[in-house]
């Protein structure tokens, strides 16, 4: 059985693969480095109780496959997963890497099966995942507690509330760690590393870079301890950017979930049945722009841009109960202006921005709305146009929502190459450093995002990075 250290150990110890972080790009690489045959030691910031990072609030994954299965609807080919990756933002960073992130996922499922991972039936509803995306049976933190649980049958150790402070350089090289380990410093030599311990979402300091005060109105899905600590030492030592500095993964979040780690039950999912406002009351972006799955993560995005980066969703009975249900309740009145006042925006001119929007609502949206794809049911003479599921809203009870940017993971990372090592700002690549998962994310992602593909790239590069440093340690 693994020895799990809460303090540092009492002599200094020499390690053939150290893996920095404790979530699912960081864990892959550990099993990949093991089944090469390294000796391997996992850095988890966290406590026990709170490992995981992001990947314990996910609840999915997105690969290729070619038929249906027990735990898909239908086939997802290549050419279909990458046409949606190249459909949202700006499409990929690295088109090769891309590419191969495509290619590598075909067999991800069952790599995952074999280390650990258990599945669940495909779900209904208005996700629309159950073709594209394979679901883990009690969510990612019941996969991540099943990967640890394989790493203790490995004898893999894990050291937890361990904080990385400083990676110690020579040249390209990579010779030490230096690790506070509840408490305790120690150094950790090692003869490859895997920096897998996500972005910089947490710090607020440095988003505030970016986006000034603004960031004060974020929330954070995920734990503290994703402030970019081992990612800027990385660039403070040569490595190479990759991805935009402003980039991240947000969706819209209850506006009364906690600043940090609410996760997924935050999310709000009614925004393509209903409308949103800005404080201002006008509505800003087109609520049915595609479904959800290819979608959702850019709402975050938009309301940032908004006037204290508020929003008020507003959707009435017809529609009520065809998505997840917040989880914090909702407001809810018999009229708009009685909903709007709920929230606190003000009567006017959200409830004539309603009116206008229904005016240009379709007289027979009732008879073509369809919650379960693209129905073209749009609005005529409203700015912005709402392009699909546009019913009027005007059945009472109504209902509202106030939502905010709830920021997954930033973009921004560390360049890699095709064997997930860390490239420098001179094109050369360090010697002994290999990423991971949300912390090399900008290599494949621009702007957009897709349910499921944080997961994907996660798996995919951690079985790449976990690989190629075992065979640079064991060569």
């Amino acid at each position: 059985m693994a020895e799990v250290h809460r303090r540092a150990p009492d002599r200094p110890e020499r390690w053939d693969v150290v893996v920095i972080g404790g979530g699912n790009a960081a864990l892959v690489s550990a099993m990949s480095a093991h089944d090469q045959g390294a000796r391997v030691l996992v850095l988890e910031r966290a406590d026990r109780t709170f490992r995981g990072g992001n990947s314990r609030h996910t609840r999915n994954i997105r690969c290729v496959h070619r038929s249906a299965d027990d735990y898909n609807t239908g086939a997802y080919p290549y050419d279909e997963l990458w046409k949606d990756l190249c459909g949202v933002g700006t499409g990929p960073s690295d088109e090769d890497l891309a590419e191969l992130t495509v290619t590598e996922s075909e067999s991800v499922p069952d790599w995952m099966s074999a280390h650990g991972a258990l599945w669940q039936k495909p779900l209904a509803g208005t996700l629309h995942l159950g073709r594209t995306n394979r679901f883990f049976l009690g969510g990612g933190k019941a996969l991540i507690n099943g990967y640890y649980r394989e790493l203790e049958r490995r004898g893999i150790p894990v050291w937890y509330e361990a904080k990385v402070e400083s990676l110690e350089f020579d040249g390209p090289r990579c010779n030490s760690l230096v690790v506070d380990v509840g408490g305790k410093r120690v150094t950790v030599t090692a003869t490859a590393v895997v920096c897998a311990s996500g972005g910089f979402e947490a710090n607020l300091d440095w988003l505030r870079e970016y986006w000034g005060d603004a960031v004060s109105n974020y929330h954070i899905r995920g734990p503290r301890f994703n402030d970019g600590l081992v990612l800027r030492q990385l660039l403070d030592n040569g490595a190479a950017v990759a991805g935009e500095q402003r980039g991240f993964h947000s969706v819209a979040v209850d506006a009364r979930s906690p600043k940090f780690d609410g996760g997924i039950a935050t999310r709000i999912d009614s925004i393509p049945f209903g409308v949103v406002l800005n404080k201002k009351g006008e509505r800003f972006y087109d609520e049915g722009e595609d479904i959800w799955p290819k979608r959702y993560a850019i709402w975050g995005r938009n309301l940032a841009g908004q006037p204290d980066q508020i929003g008020y969703c507003v959707w009435d009975s017809k529609v009520q109960g065809l998505f997840l249900p917040p989880m914090y309740g909702v407001y809810k009145a018999d009229s708009i202006a009685g909903v709007l006042d709920a929230m606190g925006l003000p009567t006017e001119p959200g409830r004539t921005t309603i009116e206008r929007f229904n005016a240009g609502a379709p007289a027979d949206a009732a008879g073509r709305f369809d919650p379960g794809g693209l129905d073209g049911v749009a609005t005529a003479g409203v700015v912005p146009a709402k392009t699909n599921w546009a019913q009027r809203i005007d059945t009472p009870p109504y209902y509202g929502i106030t939502v905010r940017p709830g920021i997954t993971f930033t973009y921004m990372g560390v360049k890699v190459n095709a064997g997930g090592r860390v490239v420098l700002e001179d094109g050369s690549t360090m010697e002994n450093v290999f990423a991971a998962g949300e912390i090399m994310s900008g290599n494949v992602l621009s702007s957009g995002y897709l349910a499921g593909f944080g997961m994907t790239i996660g798996t995919v590069w951690g079985r790449i990075s976990g690989r190629e440093a075992a065979r640079h340690a064991l060569r």
